[in-house]
This record gives structure tokens, C-alpha cells and sequence, in this order.
């Protein structure tokens, strides 16, 4: 009896109702809570303005500013990442003494968890007794506000989540460069190709899934990114670090606007469902 076309699906079913049920109705329910108003008056429901929240958003500078500084954000952290991540895997997958090693304290600021390491963070920058500006002043360079700086701050936020994501990424690049024939490499030697050559015509364009993969998945992770704002600077100094999702945040628990905050958050993931899209066509892969 020949197996049936849709079995396969029938497995898939629990993951795809998994990922109904928390990804897509949260994303409905979203839309939903930004075309009303809040009712502050006890048993009266939320009034319905429909595009209201949309349209007081387009003229509101603090969104406007809170995307720049999102958009700014993405735009130098993400290439940055994935290149440290994908130079990391390089370096971890090749076959050299105490290779093992390195392969085990790379995962240390993974196993740190965000919130843990913000703090540490936070300690070692203090502007007064933070062991960083210690160790500037004891070799004769200024000592520097960092995150109570705006100038600084989003700059130290990067360099932080940086180190926090990079080596998990190059875990995933690690694992495409380890499904590469060794073969092909060989076969390229005897060409007389030499290492750029092989990189350019074997790594990278065996790479581009993978990469692909991880860009996608950082970009999302990297718009998304809430918890160094507000455990280290709160969106500050002068709003330096407001993000859109913190601006969300703000909306729904301090400013008591849980519409405003979902319309924020819709027009968010519309902007990232955009760069994803131009992100898929600058790495659509023939292989």
C-alpha cells in the first residue's frame, strides 16, 4: 500500500499548532489591541478608533527618533556580528593544537544569561569605581562616562550584545562549514587554487544557507533586543538608547497605552519582515 502524500504533514501538525498558538495569535491579538483606545473609566470598554494609533504614531517625533535609533542600531550591529561570527567559525573549525580548547571558552559568554551579564556589565563600566575606567587610567588614558554618556551609550550597548551573540552564531556557521566536502578543498589544491581562490569559489558559496540562516535570525534577535535598553540605561541618556521595543514597553506599563504599544509593535514587525525580505533576495542561493 503506498504510503500517503500527507503523512508527512500529519507529523508537522503539532509543530505548526505550536507555532500558531504562539507566534501567530499573539501577532493577531496585537493588531487587534491597536485600533482601540484605552478606557480608564471602571466597566467601560476600550474604545475603538480604528488607524488612530497608526496615524498618532506618524506624527509623533519620540517613535520617529525611537526608530532611528533602532534602524541605526541594526544597521552597524548586524553585519558586524555575523562577520566576527562567521571569522570565529573559521578559526574554530580549523585543525590546530588546543583547537578544543578555544571551542569551549567561546561558549562562555552564551552560557551567561543576558540579564547576568548586563549587570556584570554595568559593574565593570561604572564611570567611578568600574574595573574598566581602572584599567584606562593605569595606562594613561581618560577615564570615559560610557553608558551615562550619549554619545556612548548605544556604542557600549553594541560592543555588549556583540560579545554576548557572536559566538552563538558562530555555532550555526561553524556547523556549515564542518558540512563542506574536504574534498572539493583538495580538489581546488590540485588546480592551483590557493586560499582566497578556495574561499571565493568553495567556501562562501557553500555558505550562503548557512548565512543566510544566521542573518535572517539576527536581524529578527537584534530588532527584538530589549533588555540591555532597559536594564542599563533605561533608554537613556536622552533617549539615546529607545528602542522601538523598549518604546513599546514604555507605552504599555508606564504611559498605561497598550495601544499604542501593540501599534508600535506591528509597525516593527513590519520593518523587519521588509529587510528580511531584501536580505532573502541579496543572498538567494542557486546551490
Amino acid at each position: 500500500m503506498p504510503k500517503s502524500r500527507y503523512v508527512p504533514y500529519l507529523f508537522l501538525l503539532p509543530a505548526i499548532g505550536l507555532l500558531i498558538i504562539f507566534k501567530v495569535y499573539p501577532i493577531l491579538i496585537a493588531f487587534k489591541d491597536s485600533l482601540f483606545s484605552p478606557n480608564f473609566i471602571a466597566g467601560q470598554k476600550d474604545k475603538f478608533i480604528g488607524l488612530g494609533n497608526y496615524i498618532s504614531l506618524f506624527t509623533d517625533r519620540t517613535f520617529w527618533h525611537s526608530l532611528y535609533v533602532t534602524l541605526f542600531f541594526n544597521v552597524i550591529i548586524n553585519p558586524v556580528q555575523i562577520l566576527l561570527a562567521f571569522l570565529l567559525a573559521m578559526f574554530l573549525n580549523k585543525k590546530i593544537k588546543g583547537i578544543n580548547f578555544f571551542r569551549n571558552i567561546h561558549f562562555i559568554p552564551i552560557a551567561v544569561s543576558l540579564p547576568i551579564a548586563c549587570i556584570l556589565w554595568n559593574i565593570m563600566l561604572n564611570p567611578d569605581q568600574g574595573v574598566i575606567n581602572s584599567l584606562l587610567t593605569a595606562v594613561g588614558l581618560p577615564q570615559q562616562l560610557f553608558l551615562s554618556s550619549k554619545h556612548q551609550a548605544l556604542w557600549v550597548i553594541m560592543a555588549i550584545s556583540t560579545w554576548k551573540g557572536v559566538g552563538y552564531w558562530a555555532i550555526f556557521l561553524l556547523a556549515g562549514l564542518q558540512e563542506i566536502p574536504q574534498s572539493l578543498y583538495e580538489a581546488s589544491a590540485i588546480d592551483g587554487a590557493g586560499k582566497w581562490e578556495q574561499f571565493k569559489n568553495v567556501t562562501f558559496p557553500l555558505m550562503k544557507r548557512p548565512l543566510t540562516f544566521v542573518m535572517v535570525a539576527d536581524t529578527v534577535a537584534n530588532f527584538l533586543l530589549f533588555a540591555p535598553m532597559y536594564i542599563l540605561t533605561g533608554g537613556g541618556p536622552e533617549d539615546s538608547t529607545n528602542v522601538l521595543m523598549l518604546e513599546s514597553y514604555n507605552s504599555a506599563f508606564v504611559y498605561s497605552d497598550p495601544g499604542r504599544a501593540a501599534a508600535i509593535v506591528i509597525l516593527l514587525l513590519i520593518v523587519i519582515l521588509i529587510i528580511i525580505a531584501i536580505q532573502f533576495r541579496l543572498l538567494r542561493s542557486k546551490v
